[in-house]
């Protein structure tokens, strides 16, 4: 036996059980030697070619095939066969990357482009802490491929590059620019006659109005209640200012038991104690509880802003869905109501061990050209990384609302990272902590407690690689 039948064997073995330990297992063990070693595709780098792309390189890309779907990936691909019209391009799309990729990662046999999203992702801090990722800094300072003038950075929004650094490399493309807030119905709240309130007081007033009309003020998906972490710490930040967010990016001791974040959750304790949360919420999905939302059911839910997309089929004529920011805790707030979570999202990597890197490269330049990027917002009704795409686009409602609310927010729209340096923390930790504090089984200073020690976990723990955000 060889040692790649060794590596094959060892991860259909179990490895892909746990994403990172399988990935460190197999990466850690899988350098020089047999297939790893063999021909990569380069090509002559000139100014019509800047990334040296190899005109007859085989391109294979894989999409995770989610909310997105997958048709907007063959659209970037046909872009890319029309500039290089020998390649060849073998497309897939999966629900699971990590079972699918992992042990072609083991292998060193990954495919050139790869849309690691989904809860079945590759742990990105594995791949970057054993170099399995490619750098796109030549991405970013290639000319744009249809703006003249510019470099491919010079036509990214703000924070696109932040949120797929690590230790200043950027390493992942988060495609797709997503604002988080709070999302309600203007045709419901038109037939009332409510109006969103834009201060903790005067929100709580209004739940209790809803009510009061036979209507619960607020559902979430509880099988992923971190849903309800993301307006909870917009809430603190905004009581404290950014600062907030990077100490609790740079797991800074206490981080989660700030001021800011006792206020924040002893706030939104009160949804929970006056039960203003929909009966059965725990126990649905994020769809389940988006479909409730929808038919009626509860005037409130948080999301990100592919919920348009998401609940497309089950959303009824004019229902109008609306994003607005998180209210505000009172006058005291170091940034103003209009302030709103805007970021990358949809992550797309080129494998390090990619056999046609150039080509891989390449295809982000294609996928972040305007052309690119209004194709994708055509068809999925999102909103991508590249400034101005949207301008000669129909947009649907809710994405419209979106737009705006991020031009409201402008210079004082905020972020966090810590789930993209430590997924663990996120989906499991302070997952957990949520879905006990949002059903009622723990209050606001357990809560925090139960963050804070997930955090503090991973910061003991020598075995995770650890990243520093700047202030």
């Amino acid at each position: 036996m060889n040692r790649r039948d060794i590596l094959r064997r060892t991860a259909a073995a179990g490895l892909l059980a746990t994403p990172a330990a399988g990935l460190l297992a197999g990466c850690a063990t899988g350098g020089g030697g047999g297939d790893s070693d063999a021909e990569t595709y380069k090509g002559t780098k000139s100014d019509q070619n800047p990334l040296g792309v190899k005109e007859d390189a085989p391109l294979e890309v894989v999409i995770f095939n989610g909310g997105f779907g997958e048709e907007y990936a063959k659209s970037h691909e046909a872009m890319y066969k029309e500039k290089y019209p020998k390649a060849e391009i073998k497309h897939s799309a999966t629900q699971e990357i990590n079972k699918t990729l992992q042990p072609r990662f083991v292998d060193g046999t990954p495919p050139d482009v790869v849309n690691n999203s989904g809860a079945g992702q590759i742990d990105f801090n594995g791949l970057v802490s054993q170099n399995a990722i490619a750098d796109l800094g030549d991405v970013l300072n290639a000319p744009s491929l249809d703006i003249p003038g510019k470099t491919v950075k010079d036509t990214l929004l703000p924070g696109a590059v932040e949120v797929g650094s690590y230790d200043g490399r950027f390493l992942v493309l988060n495609y797709t620019y997503t604002a988080y807030g709070i999302w309600h119905s203007t045709k419901l709240f038109g037939d009332r006659g409510w109006q969103y309130a834009k201060t903790w007081d005067e929100h709580i007033a209004l739940c209790r109005q809803i009510k009061a009309a036979g209507i619960a003020p607020w559902t979430y998906a509880g099988k992923h209640p971190r849903y309800m972490s993301w307006p909870l710490i917009a809430t603190a930040i905004k009581f404290g200012g950014p600062s907030v967010a990077t100490a609790i990016d740079n797991l800074e001791p206490n981080a989660w038991k700030s001021d800011a974040m006792k206020a924040a959750a002893d706030a939104w304790h009160q949804i929970v104690k006056d039960k203003y949360i929909l009966d059965g919420s725990p126990g649905l999905d994020h769809v389940q509880s988006q479909t409730a939302w929808c038919q009626g059911k509860a005037a409130f839910i948080s999301c990100g802003s592919w919920l348009e997309s998401e609940q497309k089929k089950v959303t009824p004529e004019g229902f109008n869905m609306t994003v607005q920011p998180t209210p505000s805790l009172g006058s005291s707030d170091k940034l103003p109501y209009e302030a709103i979570r805007g970021t990358a999202g949809e992550p797309f990597m080129v494998p390090a061990k990619a056999k046609n890197l150039p080509g891989g490269l390449e295809y982000f330049r294609v996928m972040l050209s305007k052309k690119g990027a209004q194709d994708f917002t055509r068809k999925v009704a999102s909103l991508t990384i590249v400034a101005g795409s949207t301008e000669g686009i129909e947009l649907p409602f809710g994405l419209d609302t979106v737009v705006k609310a991020l031009d409201a927010s402008g210079s004082n729209g905020f972020n966090w990272v810590y789930n993209n340096y430590y997924r663990k923390l996120e989906r499991e930790l302070v997952d957990a902590a949520c879905g006990e504090f949002f059903s009622g089984r723990i209050g606001p200073a357990e809560f925090l407690d139960q963050c804070q020690r997930g955090a503090d976990s991973i910061a003991q723990d020598s075995s995770i690689k650890k990243y520093k955000r700047a202030a």
